[in-house]
């Protein structure tokens, strides 16, 4: 299963224990559902868990149930909808959120059936059911919500601006979306909404990243100092093998001699470990300078042929 779909398992857990969040949970998701009109109510989900879950929603927050719902055990995968159509329940539903079913062509969100925290924090955990969606977190972070009403889109992100969040909005076609793309912003979010689990998971991902990252950059920087050292390397036994050619080793001073037989004798060894195998013991610096001056008099000596 997806990321996304346990986050969905998780919310679909979360207790309610004041009729009011179960308002504004309904609330959140008609308002991001496929269809809330005054000649219909239609909820379709590819999410078993909230399928199961809103019969016992609707019934707590309004007292009745929809006129048409799969059975209790839907088939695994297959999109289940849930329907009202009876005219008396639509507007009992309208009434809740301070509508009247034939007065209401644009839909907006009433903060005043959200006056308390916990009924926001209600609303967007049903804005995210209906109309949410996430990538998983150690691939990248996303997460959006996405209705077909525009001024709800814009009026979501002012609510969540409430709640202490910067989410950004866009238009996809007809649609609204507003959308995380930070991994702290969406942990927050997972956690207002009551997916601490899934939250928790969010922010290991990006430890993990991180540590990944770290690991990646230093196996790249000892690569590339690894590659530096063995060109240099080539570099001076190249140069070493010049002097010897034209003048023989015999013919260096003992410090440049010993350094030559040194690097023919451990062509990769890195300068640090040259120098501690000198007899008597030199530092890496002098050893560094001995190298340069076989440079130097074997460019000396090219020029001079």
């Amino acid at each position: 299963m997806s990321f996304a779909y346990e986050a969905k398992n998780e919310l679909c857990r979360v207790k309610l224990p004041r009729k009011c969040c179960a308002v504004a949970e309904c609330y959140g998701v008609l308002l991001f559902c496929s269809s809330f009109t005054a000649r219909e109510i239609r909820i379709m989900t590819g999410h078993d868990g909230f399928a199961a879950l809103l019969p016992r929603l609707f019934r707590r927050a309004f007292g009745f149930g929809f006129d048409s719902a799969p059975g209790r055990e839907p088939r695994p995968g297959a999109r289940s909808t849930l329907l009202i159509t009876a005219p008396e329940k639509i507007a009992a539903v309208f009434r809740a959120f301070g509508m009247e079913p034939d007065d209401t062509l644009t839909l907006h969100i009433n903060l005043g059936v959200l006056e308390n925290d916990c009924c926001k924090a209600s609303f967007v955990r049903g804005a995210f059911l209906a109309g949410g969606s996430m990538t998983d977190p150690v691939k990248r972070y996303h997460l959006e919500l996405n209705t077909t009403h525009a001024s709800v889109g814009r009026e979501l992100c002012a609510l969540l601006g409430e709640l202490g969040f910067e989410p950004g909005l866009a238009r996809r076609g007809a649609n609204s979306v507003a959308y995380f793309k930070q991994n702290e912003a969406i942990a927050d979010f997972l956690t207002l909404t009551g997916a601490d689990v899934s939250a928790m998971e969010t922010i290991n991902a990006r430890v993990e990243r991180g540590m990944r990252n770290e690991i990646n950059r230093k196996v790249n920087c000892d690569t590339a100092n690894a590659d530096k050292t063995v060109a240099a390397a080539q570099e001076q036994l190249a140069a070493i093998r010049l002097l010897e050619s034209r003048r023989g080793l015999d013919a260096l001073p003992e410090g440049l001699q010993q350094a030559a037989l040194l690097r023919i004798a451990n062509p990769e060894a890195s300068l640090a470990d040259l120098a501690a195998l000198s007899v008597p013991s030199v530092s890496k610096s002098c050893l560094s300078h001995r190298l340069k001056r076989l440079l130097s008099l074997a460019r000396e000596s090219s020029e001079e042929a």
